[in-house]
């Protein structure tokens, strides 16, 4: 009796430490919004963007350093460099759009990153499109009309900055796909960091407003909740499937809701949640094929700012 429910109880416990953990990678990746919202517009977007990856690559300097000692070929230099070259104008525009429309409709249109890479996969990389995979995305981005409702309001800058972040930041994963293939995570993620930075240096310089002691403090914060996040959503998706944890996922958006609203004085609009629901419930079911039918298929979860 004792022996036959052992492999029940550890699977249990593994959900349980899987679930904690992704409840810790959302809280942290709320964390990240919070702390650029309350920045906002107190400096330019190119210059909060390059203060956040310097402090991260301090985070991230144990895996660096070996990397570059070792080095790279021509080839892999060439896709850090595009990988970077996309990611410094997604992450000026998510900048520039958690500044100027609410948290809640940030992260909620920043599901859009995995469906892109869905279908970039599928059109880029031949990866094969099942009718289920098809369904999924169709009701990921009706979910997304939901939240935007075109032609029911006005449509402002910032959402149209979030939108075409998505898109790019999707095509930076597709990248990192490829890229994953050939090097280890970790120095992916550490890579990207160091051209982002290095990119995003003039384009802050051109722009710079010399921050005070407090903007600095917080968005450090920003780079620490952004290496906590990847932390723990790695170590949750180690701990149990992603079946368990893939739906964990809406609750930040519930967070991001609950902060604007408490934090920032930002309407709760139910047609975010709602429409954010069914992109997450599309995001899990494509997440849960992916791992079935492909081990080692590295889509990325829904999250935007999740390299931010």
């Amino acid at each position: 009796m004792t022996l036959t429910s052992t492999p029940t109880v550890s699977r249990s416990r593994g959900d349980l430490i899987g679930i904690g953990w992704m409840l810790l990678a959302g809280l942290s990746f709320v964390g990240v919004n919070g702390t650029v919202r309350w920045v906002g517009t107190s400096l330019p977007a190119a210059e909060g963007a390059f203060l956040r990856f310097i402090f991260g690559l301090a985070f991230l300097l144990p895996v660096l350093l070996p990397a570059l000692k070792a080095g790279f070929s021509r080839r892999i230099w060439g896709l850090f460099v595009l990988r970077g070259g996309l990611h410094i104008v997604a992450v000026i525009l998510w900048f520039y759009a958690m500044a100027n429309i609410t948290v809640a409709e940030v992260t909620a249109i920043g599901y859009l990153n995995p469906i892109v890479v869905t279908l970039g996969a599928a059109l880029l990389m031949g990866e094969r499109l099942s009718w289920r995979r098809t369904l999924a995305i169709v009701v990921a981005l009706l979910g997304a009309m939901i939240v935007l409702r075109p032609g029911l309001r006005t449509l402002e800058p910032g959402h149209l900055s979030q939108i075409a972040a998505s898109i790019i930041f999707g095509t930076s994963y597709l990248v990192a796909k490829r890229l994953s293939e050939e090097v280890p995570a970790a120095v992916v993620v550490a890579m990207m960091s160091l051209v982002v930075s290095v990119g995003l240096a003039p384009v802050a310089a051109a722009v710079w407003v010399p921050p005070n002691l407090t903007q600095v403090l917080v968005l450090c914060s920003t780079a620490a909740f952004a290496t906590l996040g990847h932390y723990a959503m790695t170590r949750a998706f180690t701990a149990a499937p992603l079946t368990v944890t893939q739906p964990v996922v809406f609750l930040q958006l519930i967070w991001a809701s609950l902060l604007g609203a408490l934090v920032f004085h930002e309407p709760m609009d139910i047609w975010v949640l709602v429409g954010g629901a069914l992109m997450i419930g599309a995001i899990s079911y494509i997440t849960w094929r992916e791992a079935r039918l492909r081990r080692g298929a590295i889509t990325p979860p829904a999250d935007v700012p999740r390299e931010a």
